[in-house]
């Protein structure tokens, strides 16, 4: 696939409807916040489309037009695409494990969190950008769709639990911002987990989220029971599960035996 410039796209809403939680909303966050890239088969009317941010991929269209050669670019992520893909992608990669996921909404009340008198939620400034770098390496997904810790601190769709001294315990921001749905994640230092810091976080954000007229979703693996009771606890429901895919690199092919 090729990389194309988002006024060359086509419709969008044709390739990613807006009015589903879901992976779609990455296609809406590349475009409106210019973190990631398109890809399309071609330039002029493109029969597939690909949006990849922070790792994750949304692929639609048609697969015919996609030789397994061409969707190198998108090795070594997840890749959310229809089952008539899968020819395709097995393919082109040396390794294709699925991934089932879960879709939540924000449906019910948060149970109130319980918060230390020695710390404050608010919303992350340009200023805390030192603070969210400071998490480190187990952290740096959390910043990826923002492009880095100075796009999610300016960024102003994250809200953090800070200590008196400025250390950030817990953060809770729009991963991918669509045009009806805004995708939530999470993150709270090990130290400080069970201390009801990121459901504090999490309240404040969906609060924000539903301010700009829009709705909280969330998205995470069946597999991962913390993050299932979390979103429970903060009001979310289960609206539906799918299967994305984690490639490997691209498959290498000997050119003497294909010429």
């Amino acid at each position: 696939m090729i990389e194309i410039l988002p006024r060359d796209l086509p419709a969008s809403s044709r390739w990613f409807p807006t009015d589903y939680p879901g992976p779609a909303a990455i296609g809406e966050h590349v475009l409106t916040t210019g973190n990631g890239r398109w890809w399309a088969d071609r330039a002029v009317e493109p029969r597939a489309v690909a949006a990849s941010c922070a790792g994750h991929v949304v692929l639609r269209g048609v697969p015919d037009a996609l030789a397994p050669e061409t969707l190198a670019p998108l090795a070594d992520s997840r890749i959310d695409a229809p089952s008539r893909f899968l020819p395709a992608l097995y393919s082109a990669f040396t390794r294709l494990t699925p991934w089932e996921r879960m879709i939540w909404t924000l449906q019910a009340e948060p149970l109130p969190p319980r918060l230390p008198m020695s710390v404050t939620v608010r919303r992350l400034e340009a200023t805390d950008t030192e603070a969210v770098h400071a998490l480190g390496p187990d952290a740096s997904w959390l910043s990826a769709s923002w492009g880095g810790p100075r796009g999610l601190a300016a960024g102003g769709h994250a809200w953090a639990a800070v200590s008196r001294t400025g250390r950030i315990l817990a953060v809770a921001c729009t991963y991918f911002r669509g045009t009806r749905y805004e995708d939530v994640a999470v993150y709270t230092v090990a130290d400080r987990r069970r201390h009801h810091l990121a459901l504090a976080c999490v309240t404040s954000l969906c609060a924000d989220i539903a301010a700009r007229g829009h709705l909280p979703s969330w998205n995470c693996s069946v597999h991962n029971r913390a993050s299932r009771l979390l979103a429970w606890t903060a009001g979310f429901r289960l609206v539906h599960e799918y299967v994305h895919y984690a490639v490997g690199s691209p498959v290498v092919r000997d050119r003497r035996l294909s010429a």
